[in-house]
């Protein structure tokens, strides 16, 4: 399917060419309407780096969708789709600046140094203990992201898969490092967890 072609179908067979993972009519598709959802997501946001991920989540969805074809008007579906990510990212924001208000107040200067590091030590402990139980490519993914601070590029050549697997295994095991740590209550803990989800 050529360029020309792709725009004089309708919204129900481009979804059609998607769903068969036709990659010029995805290419097409995210061409459009990308910034459109960016600049939605900014605009609530306030945050380039998290508007981008809005962006992400809602492709890759898109790409992952298992019945994309029965969607008749994407346009309302990536609208759907791009509130509901942003309202996700919002709600974590507000959680980070309530973690941050709540150790500035509670926490103080002359706070005991030891203690500090024994907090941090446990902080550490169960984030590694949760990265152990992920599946191995998730693991490594995570590590060469997060711990080596690699691009999704250059970690899609290490291991020689697609970018789109290496955003969606990261995505996976941050979802899952999440659900293994909420049962934990701890502001400190809570709050340098946030860090490292929130680091790019």
């Amino acid at each position: 399917m050529n360029s020309a072609d792709i725009h004089k179908i309708d919204e129900k067979l481009l979804a059609e060419r998607i769903a068969a993972r036709d990659e010029q009519a995805f290419r097409w598709l995210y061409d459009r309407y990308r910034k459109k959802i960016y600049t939605y997501a900014l605009r609530i946001l306030k945050f380039e780096d998290r508007a981008e991920d809005v962006v992400h989540e809602v492709f890759l969805s898109i790409w992952q969708h298992d019945h994309l074809e029965q969607i008749d008007n994407l346009e309302s579906y990536l609208h759907v789709v791009a509130r509901n990510s942003t309202l996700r990212l919002l709600r974590r924001q507000q959680l980070e600046m309530k973690a941050s208000r709540e150790l500035a107040l509670n926490w103080k200067e002359t706070h005991d140094e030891t203690e500090q590091t024994i907090i941090t030590h446990d902080a550490q402990k169960l984030l590694q203990r949760a990265i152990d139980f992920l599946p191995p490519q998730q693991r490594t993914v995570f590590r060469l992201c997060r711990e080596e601070g690699l691009k999704y590029k250059e970690v899609a050549e290490r291991m020689s898969i697609s970018q789109l697997t290496v955003k969606t295994h990261m995505q996976q095991a941050l979802r899952s490092l999440r659900l293994s740590l909420q049962k934990h209550n701890d502001l400190a803990v809570v709050f340098m967890l946030l860090n490292i989800f929130f680091k790019r």
